[in-house]
C-alpha cells in the first residue's frame, strides 16, 4: 500500500511539475505572440509526440518523454548581414562555418515570403528579452506564489516565546549526548544545581513579555538577548494564565552552538528554556525575504555545482551516501514528492511539504534558466542586452545602427553546453534511481 502511495504521489508531482515547465513556456509563447513571432509548435515534453491539436497557426503538444519543454519560433538564428534578405549565400569551407550555416539554413527554412517582420531575429532588442525573459520569470512568479501559500496562508512552522519545557541542568553541547547518539540524562548532582530557569520558577506555558526591559516579539529576539546575557541578573516578565509574572533569571555561560556555524561552539548566556514550535504566518515582506534567501542560496549551488554533480557521479557509481543539499532531477524530485505524501506526518505537514518542494524547484528552474549561456534563455537575454547596449552607443556617438547581435557565431560553444545540460540530465536521472535523496 505505502508503495502505490508513494507511485501516486510521484505520479502528482510530476503532473504539476510539467505543468509549471508548461506554464514557463507559455511565458515564452504569450510574449512572442504579443510581438507577433510566428510559433508553429508548443510542446510539453520531448521525443514522440503523445497528443497534439492546432490553434489558428501554432501546434500545440504533449510528448512522451517528461523531461522540459519547448516553443519553437520561427528565425531564431538569423542571415549573415551580407546576405539577400531569407537566403544563404555559399560561405567558406571550414568546421565550425559549415556548422553555422547549416544551422542557419535550417533556420530560413521555416521562414515564408510573408514573415519579414515576424522572425524573431528582427523584433526590437527589448522585445527579444521580454519574450526569452517570462520563461523564467513565469517559474519565478509560480515559486513567488508557492512561497506565499505557505507563509501568508498556511504560516511557518517558527520558536515562539512561549516556553514548551525547562531544562532541568546545564550541559555542555560537547557533552550533550550518548556515544549512541541519544540525549544524556541529567545526573543527580547537575539537577541539584539546577538552571537559571528551573530557580526562577519558569513554567511550561510561560511567553516571555519582556527580558531586560526589552519588549519580547519573537523567540530569535529572546534568544539573543539571553546569548548576550552571560553571567549577569536580568528582570524579565512572563505572561502566565493572563496575568504578567515579573522574575529575575540569573543567566550563566554555557558551551552552546553557533548559530551562524553549527559546526562551531561558542560561550554564551544560558537559561535552560525549550520554546514552544508553532505555525506563524507571515506578510509580503517575509515572501520577499524568503525569495532573497533562496536567491543568494541558490547562486552559491550555481557556483559549486561543479563540485556538486562530482558528488553525484560518487553516489550514483561509487556508492557514497547522496547529498541532500546537491542537485537533484525530475525523477528525484516526483520520488521526494511520493515520499513526502506516504510519510506518516499530519495532514497538513504533507502538504505545506509538497507546496514547499515545488516552490523551491520552480524557483531553481527559474534561476537556472537565466544563466547568461546558451541554449538557455539567458544567453538569449544576455545577447538581446549586447544588442541593446550597442544601438544605444551607435546612437549616442551618431554611428551607423549596427544591427541585431548575430547569435549563430556562439553555436559552436551552445553545442558544447547543449552537451554538458545533456550529460548532467542523464547523470542525475541515473543517480535519482540508483542512490535517490531520501525524505529521512
Amino acid at each position: 500500500m505505502e508503495t502505490l502511495i508513494v507511485l501516486g504521489g510521484a505520479l502528482l508531482f510530476l503532473v504539476l511539475l510539467m505543468a509549471s515547465i508548461a506554464f514557463h513556456e507559455l511565458g515564452h509563447l504569450s510574449f512572442a505572440k504579443l510581438f507577433k513571432v510566428r510559433v508553429p509548435q508548443y510542446m510539453v515534453g520531448f521525443g514522440p509526440t503523445l497528443k497534439s491539436w492546432r490553434r489558428g497557426e501554432t501546434e500545440y503538444g504533449i510528448k512522451w518523454i517528461p523531461l522540459g519543454g519547448y516553443i519553437r519560433m520561427i528565425g531564431m538564428l538569423p542571415p549573415r548581414k551580407d546576405d539577400p534578405e531569407g537566403m544563404l549565400r555559399n560561405s567558406s569551407t571550414g568546421r565550425f562555418q559549415m556548422l553555422i550555416d547549416s544551422a542557419r539554413e535550417g533556420a530560413l527554412e521555416e521562414v515564408g515570403p510573408g514573415d519579414r517582420d515576424r522572425v524573431f531575429y528582427s523584433k526590437q532588442w527589448w522585445q527579444k528579452l521580454l519574450i526569452m525573459f517570462a520563461g523564467p520569470a513565469a517559474n519565478l512568479l509560480l515559486a513567488f506564489v508557492f512561497f506565499a501559500v505557505l507563509i501568508m496562508g498556511f504560516g511557518t512552522m517558527q520558536a515562539t516565546p512561549t516556553i514548551s519545557s525547562v531544562a532541568k541542568c546545564t550541559i555542555p553541547a560537547a557533552e550533550a549526548y550518548n556515544a549512541d547518539g541519544t540525549a544524556r540524562e541529567c545526573t543527580a548532582e547537575e539537577t541539584a544545581r539546577s538552571t537559571p530557569a528551573a530557580k526562577a520558577g519558569l513554567q511550561p506555558g510561560d511567553v516571555f513579555v519582556s527580558f531586560a526591559g526589552q519588549k519580547i516579539d519573537d523567540y530569535p529576539e529572546l534568544q539573543g538577548l539571553i546569548r548576550e546575557s552571560a553571567d549577569r541578573s536580568v528582570a524579565a516578565v512572563v505572561e502566565r494564565d493572563g496575568r504578567e509574572v515579573p522574575i529575575t533569571l540569573q543567566v550563566t555561560a554555557n558551551q552552546l552552538p553557533d548559530l551562524k556555524d553549527p559546526e562551531k561552539t561558542v560561550t554564551v548566556g544560558f537559561v535552560g528554556i525549550t520554546p514552544l514550535t508553532d505555525r506563524v504566518q507571515g506578510g509580503p515582506v517575509d515572501v520577499a525575504t524568503q525569495m532573497g534567501d533562496m536567491t543568494v542560496r541558490t547562486l552559491e549551488a550555481f557556483v559549486n555545482l561543479p563540485e556538486k554533480m562530482v558528488g553525484v557521479w560518487q553516489a550514483a557509481f561509487s556508492g557514497e551516501e547522496r547529498d541532500p543539499e546537491g542537485p537533484i532531477g525530475v525523477v528525484g524530485a516526483s520520488r521526494l514528492g511520493g515520499e513526502i505524501l506516504a510519510s506518516e506526518n499530519p495532514g497538513i505537514e504533507k502538504l505545506t511539504w509538497f507546496i514547499g518542494l515545488l516552490a523551491s524547484l520552480n524557483f531553481a528552474v527559474g534561476m537556472f534558466n537565466l544563466i547568461p549561456l546558451l541554449p538557455l534563455d539567458g544567453g538569449h537575454i544576455a545577447g538581446a542586452l549586447w544588442e541593446g547596449v550597442k544601438r544605444g552607443a551607435a546612437r549616442v556617438l551618431r554611428r551607423p545602427d549596427p544591427g541585431y547581435v548575430d547569435v549563430a557565431k556562439l553555436l559552436p560553444l551552445t553545442y558544447a553546453m547543449s552537451l554538458v545540460l545533456l550529460v548532467m540530465g542523464a547523470l542525475l536521472v541515473y543517480a535519482d534511481l540508483i542512490n535517490p535523496v531520501r525524505l529521512t
